[in-house]
């Protein structure tokens, strides 16, 4: 076990990684001699071991909440009961789960859960899987000898969920979700005695994220709203698979009946979805035949083609298809968003000698400081906000958000914002240098660079304040564990691969826990495959691009194919995991494998390639049907497998930063709501949303708009048609533009996310 220490030197701030190595102790319970770690609960080293204590309020992913008191055990020299959830052991303890006593207060506790619950099972939506149902059976409660007078408790619509009172058992898992992992703050529990209830106090903001409260319900109580009376848990056949849009690759579990999906859930009790995955499963490519015809055409685009095209919404195998096919034919392959991530890990991993960064969520949470620059963290990496936020309430994490655009949706958990001028992130990261690198230990070529820094001048270029930093360096002083997330902001930037060289010395001399989130999708998937190209030449063939020829899995295309909830493969997730797809509805089309085969390259399945995925980029030579899919009783992950570390050469000489091209008038920023990604997520017919210019007054001013306005611009020689709408919460002449509606073009529009506002017919 590590932890890792900031502390102070000459007043900068700097890290050491000190080897702790936990104390082993040893426990029996009921009558089982097991081995444990000191500071693991009653109830973790039971779970461990094999051995049952029920819970109903007990949620792995929260901090114990203690409010069902089922947990009760005993424990020899310790008067009366313990709650197991809470309570830590010492070396010797002897533990007793289960007894005449226990079992008996436990049947008592389950009366008073059944007290005026309404006799409604067979109309139920949590009828089949409820914790309520089973527990009642479990502990014998046959009847009720005594009453309450019941009080009425209307059902509530919350928008994505519907909340029934009379159903709930003030469990509170759904407010320490609310609170604890989304961070949306929206529950909290009204008291009232025996009247009690859980309140929705932002009820007019309709979170999508209330989908991850009411997953952990454990009752009736709060449940989806479009999947209320649609069908009983019994009758849906569960597909499990992984998050097609945010590149978390978190786990999905399709339900499906009749050829059609009713709702998506996931192992509620260790995992949490982002919105896109949660309510965007309607996006499979429907009725769909092989069109013999366009297939043909469709060969002949290939053998004329020079140039592939192709979004990140596809899978490794997919990747590796194309890349086969580059091989053999000398195509040019063009993914512009996972060619700059693949160009900045590139140079990112000049500096650390490895490949990929070396960071992991799980640290992120156990972080006490959190530096997030290059990115609307709630809008593009939703599972890793969630992540800043159990940093913030567990840890008390200093979370300092960097971004020329101050977010209202996390402004609950940063403790410090810095602005910067568009363009000028070059300079942010050389001043965090100058900061967190001083009087540290460097290579003799780091310690030139760092100290050759003009500080002034940086200041200057990114009009960040000299006090803004101080206060930044205080409040990182004396901090266990530091984290640094990056996102795609930095990616297309001009200087980015200077950008990258920088942000890896955090990693590699201020041993910070470093995650450079990549695009959504399949983004850092692609990177690692395929050998990309930076600019198409002669004609061209698209995959969920125009092109030339298109092939579409959205059914905009010359030749359908299937979406990634119609087949099998793998994707690359942002943990460095490879993680399966399964397929959840039928596809009757053709698939990239067909055209594979009729071009000389011979597999028979497409997850054929899943074991020829490359072993030199870190992949493993394993069949797709023996990758794992499932969460151990300790919620452990084991869902495919982790990359293998692979070294690359080491380059640490870094430019000295330029001066930023300025940005002025009205600036747009390319920027999905938090329940977007791609096109795929924008032919969700659950996930409608407008897809408006939205902008501050001062620039509806500079760009001379009104709300209300229709407006045409550019991007990446793409044309926008938006309606621009006045976002009160925003500030500056700086505009959200969304891309996710925007279909084959949606992958186009991928070069840095701040441009100047070019008005057509202006």
């Amino acid at each position: 076990m590590y932890a890792m220490l900031l502390y102070i030197n000459g007043g900068s701030v700097m890290s050491s990684i000190r080897n702790i190595e936990p104390k082993a102790i040893n426990v029996t319970i009921d009558g089982k001699e097991c081995s444990a770690v000191f500071g693991q609960t009653v109830l973790e080293i039971a779970r461990e071991n094999d051995v049952y204590i029920p819970t109903m309020c007990y949620l792995s992913k929260v901090k114990p909440i203690a409010s069902c008191r089922m947990c009760v055990v005993d424990v020899e020299g310790v008067e009366g009961a313990i709650l197991s959830c809470q309570e830590k052991p010492t070396d010797g303890a002897v533990i007793n789960t289960q007894n005449s006593e226990l079992g008996k207060e436990r049947q008592n506790i389950m009366k008073l859960y059944n007290v005026n619950h309404p006799l409604e099972c067979g109309v139920c939506d949590k009828s089949g899987e409820c914790d309520l149902q089973n527990k009642t059976l479990e502990f014998g409660v046959s009847g009720q000898n005594f009453t309450t007078k019941d009080v009425h408790r209307p059902v509530e619509n919350w928008g994505v969920v519907s909340y029934d009172p009379a159903l709930c058992i003030m469990c509170e898992k759904c407010v320490r979700v609310s609170v604890e992992i989304t961070g949306d703050e929206a529950l909290k529990v009204k008291f009232g005695g025996y009247g009690s209830t859980i309140e929705n106090v932002d009820i007019e903001t309709n979170h999508k994220t209330l989908g991850e409260a009411a997953a952990v319900c454990p009752v009736g109580a709060l449940v989806d709203t479009n999947f209320k009376y649609t069908a009983n848990a019994w009758e849906l056949q569960q597909v499990p698979s992984s998050c097609p849009h945010c590149g978390a690759g978190h786990d999905v579990i399709y339900e499906i009946r009749h050829g059609k999906v009713y709702r998506v859930t996931n192992h509620a009790e260790f995992s949490t979805l982002c919105s896109a995955s949660r309510y965007g499963f309607d996006f499979d490519n429907r009725d769909v035949t092989k069109d013999e015809k366009a297939f043909k055409t469709a060969l002949e685009a290939f053998k004329n083609a020079n140039s592939i095209l192709f979004s990140n919404e596809i899978s490794n195998e997919e990747a590796l298809i194309l890349q086969k096919l580059k091989e053999k034919n000398g195509y040019k392959l063009i993914s512009k968003e996972a060619r700059y991530y693949q160009q900045f890990m590139n140079s990112y991993g000049e500096v650390t000698g490895k490949s990929l960064y070396r960071g992991e969520l799980k640290a992120i949470s156990k972080s006490r400081a959190v530096l997030v620059m290059g990115m609307r963290l709630n809008d593009d990496a939703p599972i890793v906000k969630y992540h800043v936020n159990m940093a913030s309430k567990w840890q008390r994490a200093r979370v300092v958000y960097m971004h020329p655009i101050e977010d209202k949706s996390i402004q609950n958990i940063v403790t410090q914002h810095i602005s910067y001028e568009v363009g000028s992130e070059e300079s942010v990261i050389a001043l965090l240098l100058t900061t967190l690198l001083k009087d540290v230990e460097v290579s003799a070529e780091v310690k030139t660079f760092v100290d050759g820094l003009d500080i002034e001048k940086l200041l200057s270029d990114s009009t960040i304040t000299a006090e803004q930093i101080e206060t930044m360096r205080k409040s990182l002083l004396k901090k266990v564990g530091l984290s640094m997330v990056v996102g795609s902001d930095l990616y297309a930037h001009p200087r980015a691969k200077n950008i990258a060289k920088m942000i890896a010395l955090l990693e590699k001399y201020a041993g910070f826990n470093v995650m450079c989130i990549p695009p959504a999708g399949n983004a850092m998937g692609i990177a690692q495959i395929c050998e990309l190209d930076d600019e198409a030449e002669g004609k061209t063939v698209g995959y969920n691009v125009q092109a030339d020829f298109t092939l579409c899995s959205f059914g905009e295309g010359d030749l359908d194919m299937p979406s990634l909830i119609q087949q099998e493969g793998t994707l690359l997730s942002y943990e460095k995991r490879v993680v399966p797809l399964n397929v959840a509805l039928s596809y009757g089309g053709y698939v990239l494998n067909d055209i594979a085969k009729a071009m000389g390259i011979d597999a028979e399945y497409t997850i054929d390639y899943t074991k020829e995925l490359p072993t030199s980029k870190g992949f493993k030579a394993v069949e797709f049907d023996d990758l794992p899919n499932v969460y151990d009783a300790m919620g452990n992950e084991n869902r495919g497998y982790i990359l293998d570390e692979v070294a690359v050469d080491v380059d640490e000489s870094i430019e000295t930063p330029l001066e930023h091209e300025k940005f002025e008038g009205a600036v747009i920023y390319n920027c999905n709501p938090q329940e977007h990604f791609s096109a795929l997520t924008g032919e969700s017919k659950n996930l409608i949303t407008e897809a408006n210019l939205l902008g501050s007054q001062a620039f509806a001013d500079e760009a001379s708009l009104s709300d209300g306005d229709r407006v045409t611009f550019m991007l990446d020689d793409v044309k926008c048609e938006r309606v621009f709408k006045i976002d009160t919460s925003l500030k500056g002449v700086i505009a959200l533009n969304p891309t996710f509606d925007m279909g084959l073009s949606t992958a186009l529009i991928s070069s840095y996310r701040f441009s100047r506002l070019k008005k057509v017919g202006s």
